[in-house]
């Protein structure tokens, strides 16, 4: 088929194949929306460290060329980074009207942002969390300009211009393909509690999770909750449970399939999130689409549903969970914040 544009992503992973569905799916939803609005648009990724080999090979309608960094620092990176770089000016000769989105900004953006500048190829860094944190070494190297990034929310503009002192000229969420999870039926009865998704991380703060079901468990001694999730704090947070005798009411599951997930959201109640800092979290979004009521410590956008509870500290935290399970009885109805193909709409725009 006969393409008409190209738009090259540089990203630090992309899935491996079709059942890699935990390597940036937020990535992967966006690929598949984008192709199937787009299909004469040739989308071609530069998978920078992952999958763990060197590799060219078509997934989703995109072709992608992965370099194998696996992550390793200094000599490694600077490698990788002119393989990269190589492989642009590559498909610049072939596309000369080619488009380039980092996801990131991080080393991503840099060989991007210093691509663009020296070969005038039209460039966005599509910033999704913790790249808007004060000390962003790379925002220093790259000293991109407001019309080249793109936020994932607007708390994050905020946030972004409080710490650099520029807004970025553009904000698109992610989007969630609301055909691959079923329907979300209101009125079904549901056999989980809480739910949390995401790492197991000490960012991520599920301690406070544990301590939230402890502090239930008090008006509710059957609570049941379940996270699904790996990392670094498994060994710690199952700790907690033990210590407080909650291995009737938590659950770790562990990393789940991204599918798998969603069909864990649509049997829960409240979803809680506890992450102390988040750009737009795609599980957030999904808690919605699922009827869930989302107690979240972070707010992405200024105006949130009405299902929406923001909790400021641990006694705040527990009040809210509290008045959910005392209070009258939860719809569940579900709201869907941003499709997959809204969100490929608005990138194209910015492109094209």
């Amino acid at each position: 088929m006969k393409t008409d544009k190209t738009l090259v992503i540089l990203t630090p992973g992309f899935a491996a194949d079709e059942t890699d569905s935990t390597c940036v799916p937020s990535l992967q939803v966006f690929v598949k929306a984008f192709k199937r609005l787009y299909p004469n648009t040739e989308v071609i990724i530069l998978a920078f460290h992952y999958p763990y080999r060197k590799d060219n090979y078509s997934l989703f309608g995109a072709q992608i060329y992965s370099f194998n960094g696996k992550n390793r620092g200094k000599l490694f990176k600077l490698i990788t980074w002119r393989k990269v770089w190589n492989k642009l000016k590559e498909l610049h000769r072939l596309h000369p009207d080619m488009q380039l989105l980092s996801f990131w900004l991080d080393e991503c953006g840099f060989v991007g942002e210093n691509f663009s500048r020296r070969h005038h190829v039209n460039h966005k860094i599509w910033m999704l969390g913790q790249d808007a944190k004060a000390g962003n070494r790379f925002y220093y190297r790259t000293k991109p300009s407001a019309s080249s990034l793109i936020s994932v929310s607007e708390t994050m503009s905020d946030r972004f211009f409080e710490n650099y002192g520029i807004r970025p000229q553009y904000t698109v969420p992610i989007g969630i393909d609301i055909s691959s999870f079923g329907v979300t039926e209101p009125n079904k009865e549901r056999d989980i509690d809480v739910v949390g998704v995401g790492s197991l991380t000490t960012l991520k703060r599920y301690h406070l999770f544990v301590e939230a079901i402890k502090n239930l468990k008090q008006v509710k001694p059957d609570i049941k909750a379940v996270v699904c999730g790996k990392g670094p704090e498994h060994e710690h947070l199952q700790e907690l449970i033990d210590k407080y005798n909650l291995q009737e009411n938590i659950t770790l599951a562990g990393e789940v399939p991204a599918g798998q997930v969603f069909k864990v959201m649509q049997r829960s109640k409240v979803f809680l999130h506890p992450s102390s800092y988040e750009g737009f979290s795609s599980a957030v979004t999904e808690a919605f689409y699922a009827g869930c009521e989302v107690v979240s410590y972070t707010q992405p956008m200024h105006v949130m549903p009405s299902n929406f509870h923001r909790f400021n500290d641990e006694q705040e935290l527990n009040k809210i969970m509290a008045k959910l399970f005392t209070g009258a009885q939860l719809v569940h109805q579900p709201v869907l914040l941003n499709s997959d193909e809204k969100i490929a709409q608005q990138i194209a725009s910015i492109f094209w």
